[in-house]
């Protein structure tokens, strides 16, 4: 979702959207693949899942997340894989990638981020939830993040600015 800059001359998160990029979809897969190898097995992911989550995630839950994602039956999520999840790529589940291809993704991944279940993330939402994936992020940052999606000026994203940035970002910019 949104990202840290790789840059090295900066530590500054910058909100790039989506993940439009494979640099930016590397970066992430690394996060989560914790020992290195390439490669997310059902146990790293359950980790992730259950950070994000309100609750443990249980091994049948993670299991059953796997089996979403892991295209080619070996037990666990490459990088391909992973691309295919977060840039949408027409796979064999999503049929032809338009509009509403992914909905219950895109709000899946929505009300990880809206902890309070009210329907908007915002900056605290949205820095409890980069803290909790590791990301070394202020909330002033966490602030300018939200502020380059929040389209109706109330300070938080809602669902559809949400659903624009994530469907309008794939591809359109480099």
């Amino acid at each position: 979702m949104w990202k840290r800059s790789s840059s090295s001359s900066s530590s500054q998160p910058k909100a790039t959207g989506c993940l439009g990029s494979m640099d930016q979809v590397r970066q992430v897969f690394g996060q989560y693949d914790k020992n290195g190898d390439g490669k997310i097995s059902c146990d790293e992911l359950r980790d992730v899942l259950s950070a994000l989550g309100p609750s443990p995630t249980t091994r049948e839950e993670a299991r059953a997340a796997m089996s979403e994602i892991d295209k080619d039956g070996d037990g666990f999520i490459d990088l391909d894989e992973f691309a295919e999840l977060i840039l949408g790529g027409g796979g064999s589940r999503g049929g032809g990638g338009g509009p509403e291809c992914g909905a219950k993704e895109l709000k899946d991944a929505f009300d990880l981020y809206d902890l309070d279940g009210n329907g908007v993330i915002s900056a605290g939402e949205l820095h409890a939830v980069m803290k909790k994936l590791g990301q070394k992020c202020s909330l002033g940052d966490c602030r300018k993040m939200i502020s380059s999606v929040d389209r109706d000026g109330d300070g938080n994203v809602n669902f559809e600015e949400f659903k624009k940035m994530m469907t309008t970002s794939n591809g359109a910019r480099s």
